[in-house]
């Protein structure tokens, strides 16, 4: 398997929806509708191998010195070779180029961002704007999700090892 890890084109737009969907459908994540994907499209980074988008993640800005990561799916026969984390890499590689100190998730699954260096913090602690979107998920008002943050250290030499654009791949055998 050689996956390409690349910034999303608008071509990707309907792999991305049944990817993010699948996951939205089990109450995994929040669902996209074609129209989401298009106008934010930019804020995607893809896994694809062989043409097939196998993963993606999304960062979005939502405030001055704070961005989150959303929509992180990895297809479920992909599972297990690093492709996760090759995506948030990549989003906290977009962070830092922005100039983000803080990048924080929502998430039922603690130990995959906790393995990155991430942290739990009281949902409270963030910006009551990021829960705009939680009133349209099967989970609100009683949400378990949790909410993890990383602060973010300039790291130049780890940002150079990150694949850049879509010529870079990483064979995951």
């Amino acid at each position: 398997m050689t996956v390409v890890i690349r910034i999303a084109s608008l071509a990707d737009a309907p792999q991305l929806q049944k990817l993010i969907n699948a996951y939205a459908g089990q109450g995994l994540m929040l669902p996209r509708s074609l129209h989401s994907l298009y106008e934010h499209v930019r804020d995607y980074v893809v896994a694809e191998d062989d043409g097939r988008i196998v993963g993606c993640v999304a960062l979005h800005v939502a405030w001055e010195d704070l961005v989150e990561i959303r929509s992180l799916a990895v297809a479920e026969d992909a599972g297990g070779k690093g492709i996760g984390t090759l995506l948030v890499q990549a989003a906290l590689a977009d962070a830092r180029s922005l100039g983000a100190r803080r990048v924080f998730a929502l998430t039922f699954v603690e130990p995959f961002f906790v393995g990155l260096g991430f942290h739990r913090v009281d949902k409270a602690d963030l910006p009551h704007k990021i829960w705009q979107e939680c009133v349209h998920c099967i989970h609100f008002p009683d949400c378990d999700e949790v909410a993890l943050i990383l602060d973010l250290v300039p790291n130049e030499a780890a940002d150079r090892a990150l694949p850049q654009s879509a010529g870079q791949a990483r064979r995951i055998a």
